[in-house]
């Protein structure tokens, strides 16, 4: 039997404080009424004995915690082999739709659509999946923060670890806000295990794919819901070119040493204080920081703090007099 988020989420809240309880009395009366029929511990009571963690010593009546390790590979080991059947199940389809890309390549009919290709809504996914299913040397990624939820990182990891497991190389751009991001951060650490560089800009940048610097995919508009594939190889070159300036600024994202996250620190508050002085609205703002409207707001009241203020109006004023514009270079003592 193979066991799901919902259990796995169950196991995490309640069952597994259950069990540490359990285990500190060495055992549970069987006739306990938090585990009893409609106890308020009954649910993560029969996923332990579900999972075997629980055994029902018949002579005391009492429920008796069992060694977790020898449950654990009962457990993991079906997840385990069903994500490698699922990662080879891929693999062959891709290799399938990959001889047919290659003919359709080659063909009249797709150099009668022209140099640029229109995707909608649906459409989008489903073309990013064959588009990266037949690379052959190399994936450039720019991923601003917004817009990447567990469901699309989810499908993503598995999208491009199934890439790199093919000796491909790849690159990708974040925003600094996205080391704040636990599902982010899970997703970097699948794909830099086989392979990938990532790093991380103060900037904002929009989002980006090239594919052996051939097509190149880009948002067609500003709510994220239609995008265009480009072949016409002036502009991917020019693509390429911003994408490279901005990767040799970038931080890597596994750096974490002190100096570093100091810097980045002191980047996002040079950023705030652009932003600012430009006069752009929070929600502009924090878009272009990566971050919520609520954070942004928090940047700029830690601005208020420090320079003693207590309207952005008075704030401004403030910076302008001791003349900082946000473009001072970082040092030690601003971090």
């Amino acid at each position: 039997m193979t066991y799901g988020p919902d259990d796995r989420a169950l196991f995490a809240d309640g069952a597994a404080t259950l069990y540490d309880e359990i285990v500190m009395n060495e055992g549970i009366a069987a006739a306990d009424a938090r585990v009893a029929e409609g106890g308020p511990d009954r649910a993560p009571f029969e996923l332990l004995v579900e999972l075997g963690l629980l055994q029902l010593d018949k002579t005391v009546d009492r429920w008796i915690p069992e060694d977790p390790n020898t449950v654990q590979s009962r457990v993991v080991s079906p997840l385990s082999q069903q994500a490698a059947q699922l990662l080879e199940e891929s693999s062959q389809w891709a290799r399938a739709f990959g001889s047919l890309s290659q003919s359709w390549r080659r063909s009249p009919l797709s150099q009668a659509r022209g140099p640029f290709t229109y995707l909608h809504l649906d459409a989008i996914g489903p073309f990013l999946a064959g588009l990266v299913s037949e690379v052959e040397e190399e994936m450039l990624t720019a991923q601003p923060q917004a817009g990447r939820d567990a469901a699309s990182l989810a499908a993503a990891a598995l999208r491009d670890t199934a890439a790199l497991e093919r000796g491909i190389s790849m690159r990708t751009l974040y925003q600094h806000s996205a080391r704040r991001s636990a599902f982010t951060a899970k997703y970097v650490a699948a794909v830099s295990a086989r392979g990938a560089e990532v790093r991380t800009l103060d900037e904002f940048f929009n989002r980006m794919i090239v594919v052996d610097r051939r097509v190149a995919v880009i948002p067609a508009s500003d709510d994220l819901k239609s995008a265009v594939a480009v072949r016409e190889p002036s502009v991917v070159t020019y693509l390429v070119d911003i994408f490279e300036r901005s990767w040799e600024r970038g931080r890597p994202f596994t750096n974490r040493e002190s100096t570093t996250l100091k810097d980045i620190a002191a980047e996002q508050r040079a950023m705030t204080i652009r932003m600012l002085i430009e006069g752009h609205s929070d929600p502009v703002s924090a878009k272009r920081l990566g971050v919520s409207p609520r954070t942004y707001a928090g940047y700029v009241a830690d601005l208020k703090a420090e320079y003693e203020q207590e309207t952005r109006f008075q704030l401004g004023y403030a910076m302008g007099q001791a003349g900082v514009s946000g473009q001072e270079p970082v040092n030690d003592d601003d971090a």
